[in-house]
């Protein structure tokens, strides 16, 4: 199994793809109960859901599930979120709250760090190396950070989530230009609910990236799964719903390719 994905294109647009694998080494799965071997906490069909919709853009992409290693959680174990529920660096619980190991089976501190060396440091390493490249050439780069999640997740967060997501964790992770433009390509897509900032203002990838006076510049999307899937197993794709939804992906990616510093 190949831990990480790149394909390399010459725009200053990287797409990071953290949490599409659903990759689980044999080490980890048997470790795992029946509903962490359902792998339920997947932003599926993410990849496929972007595929082709710009010419000449950078993808990262790691093959691991999340549930082995979170490569958006800070590595440290840090909360993004303190106080409010969410899972960690290698989740012990799912979206719902429930455990996901057999009993005595959960990672301790020394399998912990050895996942942290084997599965998250290598995805950072490869997303970086593809940062720094188009940096070079273009004096800047933009990761565009791709996620999506139910739309119905009480552990998490009250009530429906908007449809669109956009995390620059509070204005600090990129050009307030690029933060603008995605919000209002948002806000302009008929039939669809947006929020900037909202539950999810960006993971640690955005966080750590988004450093504006250095050329780099990060935003996440989170999108509402209901928006082109079907948020129950076996988790299909809808495939209306996701053309109706690709146009205005389109246009997202489309601008921030185009962007130039002022």
């Amino acid at each position: 199994m190949s831990l990480i994905e790149v394909a390399r294109g010459n725009s200053p647009l990287v797409l990071g793809l953290p949490h599409t694998g659903i990759g689980m080494p044999s080490d980890c799965m048997e470790r795992l109960n029946d509903r962490g071997r359902a792998i339920a906490d997947t932003d599926w069909h993410i990849d496929r859901l972007y595929a082709g919709l710009i010419a000449d853009v950078t993808t990262v992409r790691t093959t691991v599930h999340r549930y082995v290693i979170d490569v958006n959680r800070d590595p440290s174990g840090v909360s993004l979120y303190p106080g409010q529920n969410t899972t960690g660096l290698c989740p012990l619980t799912d979206f719902d709250g429930h455990p996901l190991y057999l009993p005595g089976q959960e990672p301790d501190a020394v399998e912990i760090a050895r996942r942290r060396t084997l599965y998250h440091a290598p995805y950072h390493a490869a997303l970086a190396a593809e940062l720094d490249r188009v940096r070079a050439e273009y004096g800047f780069a933009i990761l565009y950070d791709c996620h999506s999640i139910r739309s119905h997740i009480p552990f998490l967060f009250d009530g429906t989530l908007p449809d669109f997501n956009i995390g620059t964790n509070e204005g600090t992770t990129c050009d307030p230009q690029i933060a603008a433009a995605v919000q209002r390509i948002c806000a302009e897509a008929s039939g669809y609910t947006s929020v900037m900032n909202g539950r999810f203002k960006g993971g640690w990838t955005t966080r750590h990236y988004g450093r504006p006076p250095e050329g780099l510049h990060a935003i996440q999307m989170e999108l509402a799964q209901s928006t082109y899937m079907h948020e129950t197993p076996p988790w299909d794709l809808a495939e209306d719903r996701a053309e109706r939804l690709r146009p205005h992906l389109k246009t997202i990616l489309e601008t921030l390719s185009d962007w130039r510093p002022q």
